[in-house]
């Protein structure tokens, strides 16, 4: 055996999983196709402190581009609901070099530019053919992304509702003072059907605008110039540059499936584990669990579901309640969702406690006190859309 575990795909999520799992003791080969950690750059490059906090890290200013205060939430009419808490821009290649040099030092073997072409179960393990030739492991850990070839190969279904995944495009942009704000904004209705559009300011006149679409195919070009048009418009530019565009998708309404099987663990955005955040504490749990099996001799399915267990415990309502949520928002109308925006303006949201899903039925008794007509909108579930 060349390695205990290899772990394909440097994601945030096989990066925490090489990490954990290196910690323990394994001997851990950590493969990615890239050439470099950040090259080329990812498009997830925010997130809030809030959600960062599950994985038990803290925030290091070293790959911090700008500190932001929250978003804005802003409906077709223009309303907005304001959530504060500390929010932050990143350079997602400093952010990944900053962990991927956490797994070395942990032990882990970190190999960028290749390409893990099959994987074959053999008596002791898992014999994988690469671009640089072949190795051997006992157990892998797949983290190859939302179009993930090798959970394929290995004939799993990782996640639940695949077409239900977000397919985006965010661009680089400059315009005078476009980057100075200190809130993110977002912005939901039918220009953006199943999800969203974006506006993050990362300092001076630099931002990001992104559109996020379900159900459309993925290409979402179309969708994406008419935000920036619209866009224009909001904030009074007459010219906007466009830096740069990246594509790619957020499973973030697509709910993990089958995310284990003997020698075998999927994690991160292959497993429909959305956020930054969420898919690293996801890949704690996966690296600690894969330890485990390794120490005991034991590589079954019996024992690689308790890394499914943990998961379920800490996430599964939250994210069955988020996509209940934007199945509710794609099948609404924009007056439905202007209406829904009026019954927390004026409202200080900080007060909200506990778990999302906590939060979620708090939310829900706002809305019957101040407008209880606009529960009705909900009803946009049950729509054949």
């Amino acid at each position: 055996m060349d390695a205990d575990i290899i772990v394909i795909g440097a994601s945030p999520a096989g990066v925490m999983a090489a990490r954990n799992a290196s910690a323990r003791g394994c001997k851990v080969i950590l493969l990615d196709k890239k050439e470099a950690a950040g090259v080329p750059p990812h498009p997830a490059n925010t997130f809030f402190k809030g959600m960062f906090d599950r994985t038990g890290e803290e925030v290091d200013q070293s790959y911090v581009i700008r500190n932001l205060r929250g978003a804005y939430i802003i409906a077709p009419s223009g309303r907005n609901v304001l959530f504060e808490g500390d929010a932050y821009f990143l350079d997602r290649k400093k952010f990944d070099e900053f962990y991927i040099k956490q797994t070395q030092d942990a032990g882990a073997d970190v190999r960028f530019g290749i390409e893990v072409l099959n994987v074959l179960r053999s008596e002791e393990g898992f014999l994988l053919s690469t671009s640089d030739g072949k190795v051997r492991c006992r157990l892998v850990i797949v983290s190859d992304g939302i179009n993930s070839r090798i959970s394929g190969l290995l004939g799993l279904k990782p996640i639940k509702y695949p077409d239900d995944i977000a397919w985006s495009m965010e661009a680089e942009i400059e315009a005078e003072g476009i980057g100075e704000p200190d809130y993110f904004e977002y912005y939901v209705g039918n220009h953006a059907p199943g999800w969203k559009s974006t506006y993050s300011p990362c300092g001076g006149n630099r931002a990001t605008l992104g559109m996020y679409v379900r159900r459309h195919g993925m290409d979402v070009s179309d969708f994406f110039d008419a935000w920036l048009e619209r866009f224009k418009r909001v904030k009074g530019l007459d010219e906007v540059k466009v830096i740069s565009r990246s594509t790619g998708g957020d499973p973030i309404a697509a709910i993990p499936g089958d995310i284990v099987a003997d020698g075998v663990m999927i994690v991160g955005g292959s497993a429909a584990q959305s956020g930054i955040g969420y898919a690293m504490h996801a890949g704690q749990m996966c690296g600690d669990v894969a330890a485990d099996a390794i120490e005991k001799g034991d590589t079954s399915k019996g024992l690689l579901s308790e890394y499914r267990k943990r998961w379920n415990e800490v996430y599964r309502k939250e994210y069955y309640l988020g996509r209940f949520a934007l199945e509710t928002l794609r099948k609404m109308s924009d007056m439905e969702i202007n209406e829904i925006m009026k019954v927390f303006e004026g409202e200080d949201l900080k007060v909200l406690r506990g778990s999302p899903f906590n939060q979620a039925l708090q939310i829900s008794k706002m809305m019957l006190k101040n407008n209880p007509s606009s529960i009705l909108s909900y009803r946009a579930i049950f729509r054949n859309r």
